[in-house]
């Protein structure tokens, strides 16, 4: 039998490793299935509790101080269980009410179909001959559902917040923060030419996966200098910068030098994403997009495609960012690009916007202006 020997002097068979890692699977498998039973058996609860309350005030015509007494009796007849509050009782109420068909929610595909949803993800929730989709409400918490359900009034929208926090694994304040961020307007418009370049399974993955415009208002004011300012203030504020980049993107370096013809380049930001397995080259401008930053990036691309990738790594994708951009004149620049690249711009309005509101303005200038000229007549 073949044997290994670990830095504790213990002989161990070949193969323990990877044993090792099946069991760590079966585990953490159990675990997360324990996790989902949990979060069924709450929101089934819940939605019970809310279903009835509903029933009585509805029916029965009982008003609303039944919920202030239910509230009352239930914490004293469960004491150690937390979530009859008044608050949460509520919550139940309108928790039944926006899910009567608990413990799906049941969207028209129509509707779903107008959202930046994967396909493959669209295909898992299709019934075949169905105009509608059924999402189960249990891929989430019950902490995420009352927060989304006052954020978000749109059924079909809802259904897609409640499928990307799930495939995420966002915890509901990132949640809160997609949906503040505007996450659903801005997946799939990065101007993209994936559909040409990448075979439909990976286009369609990577035309999902960016995003435009980019929201980096937590890099702070340095993002009113230059490239360089703005690749430091990101890289500083890593977890920021890669939740906003979005789920599967790994940091690789900044200012990554490569070698080509004997002459030094440094790329902006490399990155990886895991699940489009591929590197990602990013280039960062603190200006309006102009066709000529393609070829550049063009260039990257390709070197890295030859000097860093693997041979089981997929075709590298460009992502240029840019501070502002023609829509047209970026489709334009990609027309007979042969290598996968996206253009989106990145928002830092917010950010000047508060900039400037701290600064005089001019009609204030002006009036102190013309006050000290007339103390000095």
């Amino acid at each position: 039998m073949n044997e290994i020997i670990r830095g504790s002097n213990t002989l161990l068979p070949n193969g323990y490793a990877q044993w090792r890692k099946d069991i760590e699977h079966l585990i953490d498998t159990a675990k997360l299935h324990t996790a989902l039973n949990v979060n069924v058996g709450t929101l089934t609860l819940y939605w019970n509790i809310g279903k009835s309350i509903l029933q009585k005030q509805e029916q029965d015509g009982w008003g609303k101080q039944v919920i202030e007494q239910l509230s009352k009796d239930l914490i004293s007849r469960y004491p150690d269980d937390r979530g009859y509050s008044v608050r949460n009782l509520r919550y139940m109420k309108r928790f039944a009410a926006a899910y009567p068909d608990f413990p799906i929610l049941q969207v028209p595909l129509a509707e779903l179909r107008k959202l930046p949803i994967l396909q493959a993800t669209l295909a898992e929730l299709e019934n075949e001959g169905r105009e509608f989709v059924q999402v189960p409400l249990a891929q989430i918490s019950w902490y995420h559902h009352i927060s989304l359900l006052p954020k978000v009034k749109d059924e079909a929208q809802r259904a897609y917040y409640i499928t990307e926090t799930a495939q995420n694994g966002w915890s509901r304040d990132v949640m809160l923060l997609q949906i503040d961020n505007g996450y659903i307007h801005a997946k799939r418009h990065a101007i993209n030419n994936f559909e040409q370049t990448l075979p439909p399974l990976q286009s369609d993955l990577a035309r999902y996966i960016f995003k435009d415009p980019y929201n980096f208002s937590f890099i702070g004011t340095v993002a009113l200098q230059n490239e360089l300012d703005i690749e430091k203030s990101l890289t500083s504020k890593i977890t920021d910068f890669l939740l906003e980049m979005g789920h599967g993107f790994a940091y690789i370096g900044r200012q990554y030098h490569i070698s080509v013809g004997g002459d030094d380049y440094y790329i902006d930001l490399l990155m990886y994403h895991l699940k489009l397995h591929c590197y990602v080259v990013v280039e960062l401008k603190a200006v309006e997009f102009k066709p000529e930053f393609v070829s550049k990036l063009n260039f990257y691309i390709s070197a890295v495609d030859d000097l860093v990738k693997s041979p089981e790594d997929k075709p590298t994708i460009g992502l240029l960012l840019c501070r502002t951009k023609s829509n047209k004149k970026a489709e334009f620049s990609l027309r007979g690009i042969t290598q996968p690249m996206g253009i989106a711009q990145y928002e830092t309005e917010k950010l000047f916007a508060d900039v400037a509101s701290a600064l005089p303005q001019i009609e204030e200038i002006e009036n102190k202006l013309d006050d000290l000229d007339l103390d000095n007549e």
